[in-house]
């Protein structure tokens, strides 16, 4: 190995280096479980080789193939989420469960980003939107140090802050953004921008959410970011007060998005026509296809109970804890 060739990520140079930052991950992961177990829920595992990874829609699965004992075989994916096979669960009585799920996500990498990482995905029978974000800080409380640093951004946990979408387009953008829901010209306008060539209206979105909202948050203290126009929900029950926006929320630290949260739909027809909304969007942009997941729809079906799900990226979360620059400093094998 010459001066020029870096050093593989089990090297001790290197594995010295992060050892405290990993550490401090077995640290936390030790008190998430135990966060949990306190309040009743039950830890589960679910299969990651599975034949419908998920359905959002830009996001990109890992392939993979089961060859069964007589030769014959099936197409499967590593899952994106545990999703799917956790509300399979509720909807059979499981009760209140979380899961620290290995989950695959290709075409992601960088700092903040990994094409493999650890999943904090949980759901609590009969929660509304106040009890998980009510829970998700109690769980930073308990977690984190009084006092968090990392990405260059300090600020205390103690005192989360809340914003809608609707708000955060106003301040932002000083855009109106559910009256222009559909209308990427209007949008557009409003926002004081032009769009480009083929851009929809939820392209638009995305682009001055990402350009505009988001790296407002997260900064002062941790945000709660609430009330996502419906359309950017597919797995959330609207509104019953709006129904315009979805009761779905996301939660930055230090700049960081670190969860996700649904108060989940459990209409199965109306999620099967999201479903398939999404899956001819996928196909228009040239994105993987599989089997609808049509035992999940039936177990909605059945009687998917009135629930909230919360899905955190552990691995961002153990960034926070340890002041951690790259998301390569908390994974065992260093590689992003």
């Amino acid at each position: 190995m010459t001066d020029a060739t870096p050093s593989p990520p089990w090297h001790p140079d290197r594995l010295a280096a992060r050892l405290p930052f990993l550490r401090r991950r077995a640290l936390l992961t030790q008190a998430v479980r135990a966060f949990f177990t306190a309040r009743g829920y039950s830890e589960v595992e679910t299969a990651y080789a599975v034949p419908t990874p998920g359905e959002e829609v830009h996001l990109s699965a890992f392939a993979t193939e089961r060859v069964f004992a007589d030769g014959t075989r099936q197409a499967l994916f590593l899952h994106t989420s545990p999703e799917f096979a956790m509300k399979k669960l509720l909807a059979g009585g499981a009760g209140p469960i979380f899961q620290l799920a290995r989950v695959w996500r290709n075409n992601e990498a960088g700092p903040r980003h990994a094409a493999e990482f650890t999943m904090l995905e949980w759901y609590r029978p009969g929660a509304t939107m106040d009890d998980l974000i009510e829970e998700c800080a109690d769980l930073l409380r308990a977690t984190l140090p009084p006092t968090v640093c990392c990405q260059g951004i300090t600020h205390q946990i103690a005192r989360p802050e809340r914003i809608t979408l609707a708000e955060a387009f106003a301040r932002h953008c000083h855009a109106d953004l559910l009256a222009s829901a559909g209308d990427a010209a209007a949008l557009a306008a409003a926002a004081g921008t032009r769009l480009r060539d083929g851009e929809e209206w939820e392209d638009l979105f995305f682009r001055l959410l990402l350009t505009h909202i988001e790296p407002t948050l997260g900064r002062a203290a941790p945000t709660f970011l609430t009330h996502f126009p419906a359309a950017q929900a597919a797995l959330a029950r609207r509104d019953p007060a709006d129904p315009r926006v979805a009761e779905r929320f996301e939660l930055f630290v230090c700049g960081l998005e670190l969860a996700n949260a649904y108060i989940e739909l459990t209409d199965a027809d109306e999620q099967r026509a999201r479903f398939e909304a999404d899956r001819a969007r996928r196909a228009r942009l040239g994105g993987q296809s599989w089997p609808m997941d049509e035992a999940l729809l039936a177990a909605i079906g059945h009687g998917l109970p009135p629930c909230g799900g919360v899905a955190l990226g552990l691995d961002r979360l153990a960034m926070i804890a340890s002041g951690a620059p790259r998301i390569s400093d908390v994974l065992w094998d260093g590689q992003a």
